[in-house]
């Protein structure tokens, strides 16, 4: 009995092997690993741009005298600013990590 079983479960495995889907289209998964940038807590840079605009005023403000000596230190604000920025955003931009993405594919 036990025999007659056997041969009639493993006919019915083959037979419903043949009828799958999966035994005419074969798949496999691929994966790569792919380097994804972190997104950084301050995206505008705000930080960087009030720190920069800070000491840039700061050091504007050590030149010239009279109206020369305001003028400088605006321009050392907008200039530390846009520098404070630009620091800050390249530093962000150096904060990634790796992540493994995988998909199948037909053959």
């Amino acid at each position: 009995m036990k025999t007659l079983y056997l041969k009639a479960s493993a006919a019915g495995f083959l037979l419903a092997l043949a009828l799958s889907p999966a035994a005419v289209f074969a798949s496999h998964t691929v994966c790569r690993n792919v380097v994804v940038q972190d997104q950084p807590k301050d995206q505008h840079q705000i930080a960087g741009m009030a720190i920069g605009a800070v000491g840039g005023g700061l050091l504007g403000h050590q030149v010239g005298g009279g109206k020369g000596k305001t003028l400088a230190t605006v321009a050392g604000a907008v200039g530390g600013g846009y520098a404070g920025k630009k620091i800050q955003e390249h530093q962000q931009a150096k904060h990634t990590h790796v992540e493994r993405r995988c998909h199948k594919v037909e053959d």
